[in-house]
């Protein structure tokens, strides 16, 4: 399995046309520039690549149990995701 963070920091740095290099833990996606749509596919395609469910509600994120509010708290709240489904 792909290190979580990397990958996450990976797919994130795709939806915001930068280099990996430019992404940061501490970084949020909308200072990255990802808008509502470019958040739904990052969800997309981190539940591709770990094999998961995220409880995400792109209709309310605000509602949801998956803290999106910064890249660190996507990479603990997956790797939370990934512990639970192997267990």
């Amino acid at each position: 399995m792909p290190d979580v963070q990397e990958k996450i920091i990976e797919i994130i740095a795709e939806q915001a046309v930068l280099e990996p290099s430019d992404v940061t833990m501490d970084a949020t996606l909308e200072s990255l520039g990802i808008d509502s749509l470019g958040l739904v596919e990052s969800i997309f395609a981190i539940e591709e690549a770990f094999d998961i469910q995220v409880p995400f509600n792109a209709n309310d994120p605000s509602e949801s149990d998956f803290d999106i509010s910064s890249v660190a708290s996507i990479v603990n709240a997956v790797r939370s995701l990934v512990e639970e489904q192997a267990a």
